[in-house]
């Protein structure tokens, strides 16, 4: 864009200086006044010519202005959406984690029963509507390739349909699209909404293996280890559990 506009101000600076030049042009001593008339209608002509190829420049250039300021507020905008999505993250996590202290602290306060066994959450099970539109979703993100508008719509599903079965797998989604851009802290937090808030979910083998995939891409080694080590023994017969044990193989035969 900034290429266009300085050659469109180059050729604008030519075609002036080839104005100068002609008006500053002198005519031979002796004409008749048939050649002299027939000269200034020549240059009337040129004149003519050379206005309207300045007013065409002068256009060209100010398009060329208005489509740069364009694309200056597009990438501000987009910068902004970044940040606000960073933001609204951890924002939820701190509502999730709020959440789940209260839990905690309630289930603490009540006497436990004699045969207390721990029973995993009661999904609410999706609508016919909400279904379609994860599995929209989902092909953006897998058919597609449309990773900003699938980010879009993720947490317009997520304000939509919260506490849902599909809500977990949206945040899993929403960790891996960060995770192919790559954004690493922004899929780290969704990768931890799954992994901490979410434990007893079919998400939570994988959410938890990301997680430490993550960090180790934001070089947090030790963390990174600790997440793969609580695959291996939380989900031992998951297909995460494999990939998180050769990680930690890896690591070892690393050291």
């Amino acid at each position: 864009m900034t290429k266009k506009l300085m050659a469109a101000a180059t050729l604008l600076l030519a075609v002036t200086q080839a104005g100068v030049v002609l008006a500053q042009s002198s005519t031979p001593a002796f004409q008749n006044n048939t050649s002299e008339a027939s000269r200034q209608a020549g240059n009337n002509q040129a004149s003519a010519e050379l206005f309207y190829m300045l007013q065409q420049l002068q256009g060209d250039v100010r398009r060329l202005q208005g489509e740069v300021e364009e694309q200056r507020h597009l990438v501000d905008r987009l910068e902004q959406q970044g940040r606000d999505r960073y933001i609204d993250l951890d924002q939820r996590i701190l509502k999730l984690t709020a959440a789940q202290q209260q839990a905690q602290a309630a289930a603490s306060a009540a006497p436990a029963p004699a045969a207390a066994s721990v029973q995993a959450k009661d999904y609410r099970q999706p609508s016919a509507e909400e279904s379609k539109a994860y599995n929209g979703i989902v092909d953006l993100i897998r058919n597609q390739k449309k990773y900003d508008q699938a980010i879009t719509q993720i947490y317009e599903f997520l304000d939509t349909y919260p506490e849902g079965d599909l809500t977990v797998n949206a945040y899993y989604w929403l960790g891996e699209v960060y995770l192919v851009k790559p954004q690493l802290e922004q899929a780290k937090q969704a990768f931890s909404i799954v992994a901490t808030r979410f434990a007893d979910h079919r998400k939570a083998p994988d959410s938890t293996y990301k997680l430490g995939v993550t960090l180790d891409r934001l070089n947090e080694k030790e963390e990174a280890s600790r997440r793969m080590q609580t695959v291996v023994k939380n989900y031992p017969d998951s297909s995460a559990a494999k990939l998180a044990q050769s990680y930690l193989d890896g690591q070892s035969s690393g050291d």
